[in-house]
């Protein structure tokens, strides 16, 4: 067992216990947490499912320290921008797809570079776990890639009926999801 394989999945939880706890006090949605979970489920289940068949696990594992240690580098830089990225949304922040009942448009910090840059970050860690771990992980980059991109335009089109003026504009000038590219 490489270093990375403890260390990356204790990241990992203590980033989704810090995001759940952050949840608390955020500002009240307009649409249930519930009208999605499906879909959010179905995710969990898939990528439960593939590492129960350890489908993402031993088969093309990274033996190459530089590899490993390019890897680490890319999910901690993935996740300090969804951190960063949550922490400057503060109570605006929700659950994929909900809609805020007094919602703010935030366009500086984080959000200058790319619309979603929670999205981005999470991906952008997903995607060094692969390379840190196994490539058999950007199944699930895959699978959770497609549904914050679904997320996103979702939650686009809300933002720009709310914003009517700004959003379009916003949009003009600032990627989905990765800088000067999508």
């Amino acid at each position: 067992m490489h270093v990375v394989d403890a260390v990356i999945p204790a990241i990992w939880a203590a980033f989704w216990i810090y995001w759940i706890a952050a949840s608390i006090g955020v500002k009240a949605g307009r649409t249930p947490w519930t009208r999605f979970a499906g879909v959010r489920v179905a995710i969990v289940l898939i990528v439960l499912l593939l590492l129960r068949l350890r489908v993402l696990k031993g088969h093309a594992v990274t033996g190459d320290p530089w590899l490993q240690g390019i890897g680490l580098a890319i999910f901690l830089l993935g996740l300090a921008l969804a951190v960063w990225a949550r922490v400057y949304l503060g109570r605006n922040w929700g659950m994929p797809m909900s809609e805020k009942a007094d919602p703010e448009l935030v366009t500086t910090g984080p959000y200058r570079a790319v619309r979603h840059p929670i999205y981005s970050g999470i991906i952008l860690a997903m995607i060094g776990t692969a390379i840190a771990v196994s490539l058999y992980w950007l199944t699930a980059v895959a699978l959770i890639g497609a549904y914050f991109i679904y997320s996103a335009v979702m939650e686009e089109r809300h933002m720009a009926s709310a914003f009517p003026d700004a959003y379009p504009k916003y949009k003009r000038s600032t990627k989905m999801l990765i800088p000067f590219v999508f």
